[in-house]
């Protein structure tokens, strides 16, 4: 513990959306096993508030995905920021751990930094600056003690960038791997029946807006030549625009809103239409072929034109090192060629074996003995709470 500190170890937490809340919630749990006593305060969502938090504000005041819904909520954003660098301050923690929510939490750090430099900082999941923005690795250092990243490679990332100390925890999804991957019983019961596609098409509204019809268009040409049984799993906020959406496809896929139903499914699919985004690691993850599409709005493709870097923004191509999972992205995104990369991963082709074959490579790469992600998560930011410096971890 900390010069100063009193009693039982003090963490002030930040997340954004509900991927920071499960991160956040998750390291809490850890915490509490690891320091018994602990105490929260902050800023999160469900997860973290079932985990012992009383947020300052609602976590989704400072959500905002696009960037007109960035403008039309900055007032709101810009007071929250003010609130919870002054409630840090006002009563110092033994740790700040911000997590994921890059434009906010990022700059929480650098405001508390410059007023209280003593408080020690660490960041829970880099943001992307392999794919755009390198700049931010080396701006995060000054107020930045230790970064936990996710994936495997971005420690290398960081150091190359002039970024802060990075620790490779591991994704939160190595812990559902069971949920995820069938069991020999599950992998034999669909023998003799028509493939399981999963279609995944987002878990935002304009994501489910932007692709839904392509993605309906492109199962019913699939659908033409061979027979499958579809399964659209998403939440159940989601159901009723997700009803609406695929109301005018030729096939009609199933849908299912609870984690198990999901993780069902994910067990028993032959292959998968999904949109880009973390879902993609999850499939790659459960061994699942898949094709990834994305579409964003006119003023925001032109933009990412100009600041995007590299060859793919799928996360499994990145794990990988090569671009195995075909990707279609804003005009290269037609149902012809939907459909023809969707055909050739549900059948038995040179594209799906190449599939099979790098995903088989994953559990050595993301390292899945050992610790859990939010365990090993937990030891780097205890040491930094008591006083100590991140140190080394040990291998995944």
């Amino acid at each position: 513990m900390r010069e100063g500190a009193k009693t039982a170890l003090r963490v002030f937490m930040v997340a954004g959306e509900e991927s920071g809340d499960q991160l956040g919630g998750a390291l809490m749990e850890s915490l509490h096993a690891t320091a018994p006593g602990i105490a929260f305060r902050g800023v999160g969502g469900r997860r973290m508030a079932a985990a012992g938090l009383a947020s300052l504000f609602p976590m989704e005041d400072i959500t905002a995905i696009g960037i007109t819904a960035v403008v039309g909520k900055l007032p709101t954003i810009l007071r929250r920021l003010r609130e919870t660098v002054e409630a840090v301050l006002a009563d110092p923690p033994d740790v700040l751990v911000l997590v994921d929510a890059p434009d906010f939490t990022h700059r929480v750090a650098a405001r508390v930094r410059a007023a209280n430099p003593n408080i020690p900082i660490v960041k829970y999941v880099s943001p992307t600056v392999w794919v755009w923005r390198p700049g931010r690795a080396a701006a995060m250092r000054p107020h930045v003690d230790a970064l936990l990243a996710l994936l495997p490679f971005e420690p290398e990332v960081h150091r190359r960038l002039g970024g802060p100390p990075t620790f490779y925890v591991g994704h939160p999804l190595l812990e559902r791997l069971d949920e995820l991957r069938p069991s020999e019983e599950e992998a034999g019961r669909r023998s003799g029946l028509p493939p399981l596609v999963l279609v995944l098409p987002g878990s935002r509204r304009r994501e489910i807006v932007r692709l839904g019809a392509d993605f309906g268009a492109a199962l019913a040409r699939v659908g033409q030549s061979r027979p499958m049984d579809l399964v659209l799993p998403t939440l159940p906020r989601l159901e009723p625009l997700v009803r609406q959406t695929i109301a005018s496809w030729p096939l009609k896929p199933r849908i299912v809103t609870t984690e198990a139903e999901k993780y069902a499914a994910f067990r028993s699919a032959r292959a998968a239409l999904a949109a880009s985004g973390t879902v993609t690691l999850e499939l790659a993850l459960a061994g699942i072929p898949h094709v990834a599409a994305y579409r964003v709005g006119w003023l925001e493709a032109q933009i990412a034109r100009r600041i995007l870097q590299g060859t793919t923004v799928i996360l499994a191509n990145l794990v990988a090192g090569e671009n195995v999972v075909p990707e279609y992205l804003q005009e290269y995104l037609t149902v012809p060629v939907l459909a023809d990369a969707l055909d050739k991963v549900i059948g038995d082709t040179p594209e799906r074996a190449r599939q099979d074959t790098t995903f088989a490579r994953f559990d050595a790469i993301f390292g899945i003995t050992g610790p859990s992600p939010s365990a090993r998560a937990a030891e780097v930011v205890l040491r930094l709470a008591r006083g100590g410096r991140p140190g080394a971890l040990p291998p995944a």
